[in-house]
């Protein structure tokens, strides 16, 4: 074998075993390792590299029954000459630049003048990829991996991969959707928030983000009169704005988006009524019953975004907008991301049968369906009661942390306004108009202070003395100094 260096991590949650085999599988695919090569012998690269020789040789005899190893008698493992069959070829930087092409004829595409309203060019939230490493990371949206089940999940990942269900997942099911899963919804979920629904009002989708971008491709063109919150989701804001240019902003007040003038002229209306977000206020019944009057009498539709579905701390939670929708008007959006973990991707819409129809349509042209396995694990973890245990251990970790947050606000920020809501993972502060919480988070990150500044959730770059505080995945005892240092660094500026 040529000279190549093989590195493994003792501090990754990988197996030294899994590391070995990525290693090797990756320098043999980018062709590294060439076809006829061979490979030091097991004992000798498992003293090469500080491991039992057993790992070697469990990585040599797998890489060999897979394909990409022949065994030759006494001589040792060679890169099986066959790996060219499985599509393995030179990378593009070993071709001759003559091969690509000659002097001159190299003409660019201009993907400035090609691209319609760029996404990249919109502002959008970013967030720290390092969070983790922070000693106070107030950020939104991440979870506590200490809080999950894991153990429960595993054994839910476990039941849908056996044999008895390879048939529910393992095929291509064009547009339907896992019905347990829809049953589960329809049944467990719903309910909960007031809503009755049939099982063709459903569309399972790759999260919240997906159904809010397919109710924009089917509803909104760019005349259609599109009314946000302001302060608002960002994503959404976004996603209307690449249809339409006729968009404008409700500012919120302690009850949530109001009920005036500005909705007149809508056709659609996006709302987070539960959870207003950023700000948490939740939108009383009242002004709920008159939202939905005043959609009918003025004839447009309301996209409910219920991202916390699951979290209210005080009294009991509202029934859901659209358990109060007696014309279908109300497009109701859920998501499982923020209950069980952002990397599922999993959410669902709940909407009038035709809309349903044209949304499974469009899903089809997209993805065809979320990936069968991944709702066939969530519909067991519902359906065997983990999801339930889940919810109640994460409303008592989330309520303690609440509490604690807002006691701490008050201590350290008396002069500041924060808003205290009766549920929700987050904390929206607004602070003198002199304090720019851009320079905040900046200077807070150097402290290892994580905060999300409000900017982002403007319509403008103009309100800079708001900002959020997630407390998701921070542990209760670093709330109360976190903020007191926090709090020191809001004095000097």
């Amino acid at each position: 074998m040529r000279d190549f260096l093989i590195t493994l991590d003792r501090e990754s949650n990988k197996s030294l075993q899994a590391q070995l085999r990525e290693v090797l599988v990756s320098a043999i695919l980018a062709g590294h390792l060439r076809p006829g090569d061979k490979l030091p012998s097991t004992r000798h690269l498992s003293k090469q590299l500080g491991i039992s020789r057993n790992t070697a040789v469990l990585v040599y005899q797998g890489l060999t029954d897979d394909g990409y190893l022949r065994t030759s008698e006494r001589s040792g493992y060679f890169i099986n000459e066959t790996v060219l069959e499985m599509g393995i070829h030179a990378s593009a930087s070993e071709i001759p630049a003559t091969q690509l092409a000659q002097e001159g004829d190299v003409q660019p595409v201009d993907w400035e003048q090609r691209l319609f309203r760029p996404p990249s060019a919109q502002r959008n939230i970013h967030k720290a990829r390092n969070w983790q490493q922070l000693t106070y990371p107030f950020i939104y949206g991440q979870p506590d991996q200490s809080l999950f089940p894991i153990t429960d999940w595993r054994d839910c990942v476990y039941k849908a991969m056996g044999k008895k269900w390879l048939d529910e997942w393992s095929q291509d099911t064009q547009d339907i959707d896992d019905a347990m899963l829809v049953d589960q919804i329809r049944t467990r979920i719903l309910p909960r928030r007031g809503i009755l629904a049939g099982e063709q009002q459903i569309l399972v989708t790759l999260g919240a983000q997906q159904a809010l971008y397919m109710v924009a491709s089917l509803l909104v063109q760019q005349t259609t009169r599109v009314v946000v919150e302001e302060p608002g989701y960002p994503d959404a804001r976004n996603i209307f704005a690449r249809r339409t240019d006729n968009m404008s902003s409700v500012r919120v007040d302690s009850d949530g988006l109001p009920i005036g003038e500005e909705l007149a002229q809508a056709d659609v209306v996006y709302t987070t009524p539960s959870h207003q977000l950023p700000t948490t206020v939740t939108m009383p019944t009242q002004r709920r019953r008159d939202l939905l009057a005043a959609a009918r009498e003025h004839d447009f539709l309301v996209v409910e975004d219920d991202y916390e579905l699951e979290a209210n701390y005080v009294g009991k939670p509202l029934p859901a907008l659209k358990s109060l929708d007696q014309d279908g008007r109300v497009i109701y959006v859920g998501s499982f991301s923020k209950t069980l973990f952002p990397g599922l991707r999993l959410g669902f819409v709940v909407a009038s049968e035709e809309l349903i129809t044209e949304m499974r349509a469009l899903r089809r042209l997209m993805v065809r369906h979320p990936p069968t396995n991944n709702q066939r694990s969530t519909a067991f973890f519902l359906s065997l009661g983990y999801y339930d245990v889940f919810v109640r251990r994460l409303h008592r970790t989330y309520r303690e942390r609440w509490s604690e947050m807002g006691e701490a606000l008050d201590r350290y920020f008396p002069a500041a306004r924060s808003i205290r809501g009766i549920g929700g993972s987050s904390y929206w502060v607004r602070l003198d108009d002199g304090v720019n919480t851009d320079e905040l988070a900046r200077r807070a990150l150097e402290k290892s202070i994580l905060i999300e500044p409000g900017s982002i959730y403007f319509s403008s770059t103009d309100d800079r003395c708001c900002f959020r505080l997630g407390f998701s995945s921070i542990a209760r005892e670093r709330i109360d100094p976190g903020l007191e240092l926090l709090s020191q660094l809001v004095s000097e500026l």
